[in-house]
C-alpha cells in the first residue's frame, strides 16, 4: 500500500510541474488523476488498490454512527418508561480477530456504543465479555456484533 500512496503523491507533482502551476488545486487535481490511473492500471501493480481500505474505513465510522444513534434511541426509550423490565446481563462474544489492535478497536466500539460495555478479554484472546443493559437473545447480540463491527474491521485491516 505505501508504494501505491508514493507513485499517487509522485503523480500529483509531475501533473504540478508538467502544469507549471503550484496550487493545492493543481495538486488536488493531480492526485485525482493519479488515482484514476491507478484504478486502471491495478492489475499490474501487485498490492490491492488503496482507496478500497480508505472506502473500508469510511464505511466503519459510518457503521458506528449507525449504532451510535440506534442504540442513542433505545436508551431514551428505556429512560422514559414507567416500569424497567430490562435484564441486564453479561455475555461472552467469540472474536476472529487476530492483532492487539483489531481488538482494542472492537473492545472500544463496544464501550462506546450506549447500552453495551466490554468488561475483559479473555486470556486467550477469543472472547471479550460485554454487559450490556438489556438481553433479549443472547445469540442475536453476538450475531449483531460480529455481522457488524466485526466484519467491519476485518475489511479495513487485511
Amino acid at each position: 500500500m505505501p508504494f501505491q500512496i508514493v507513485l499517487n503523491i509522485t503523480i500529483a507533482f509531475m501533473w504540478m510541474f508538467l502544469n507549471e502551476t503550484y496550487s493545492f488545486s493543481t495538486f488536488f487535481v493531480g492526485y485525482v488523476i493519479g488515482i484514476i490511473l491507478l484504478f486502471l492500471l491495478q492489475r499490474f501493480i501487485p498490492d490491492e488498490f488503496y482507496m478500497k481500505r480508505i472506502g473500508n474505513i469510511i464505511y466503519l465510522i459510518l457503521l458506528f454512527i449507525k449504532e451510535l444513534l440506534l442504540s442513542n434511541i433505545s436508551i431514551v426509550k428505556w429512560v422514559y418508561k414507567p416500569k424497567l423490565d430490562m435484564e441486564p446481563g453479561i455475555f461472552a462474544v467469540p472474536i476472529d480477530l487476530k492483532s492487539n489492535w483489531e481488538i482494542t478497536l472492537l473492545a472500544n466500539l463496544i464501550t462506546l456504543t450506549p447500552g453495551t460495555l466490554s468488561i475483559a478479554i479473555s486470556n486467550d484472546y477469543s472472547y471479550i465479555y460485554v454487559h450490556a443493559m438489556d438481553i433479549g437473545d443472547v445469540e442475536e447480540e453476538i450475531n449483531s456484533i460480529k455481522e457488524s463491527f466485526e466484519r467491519a474491521i476485518k475489511e479495513v485491516t487485511r
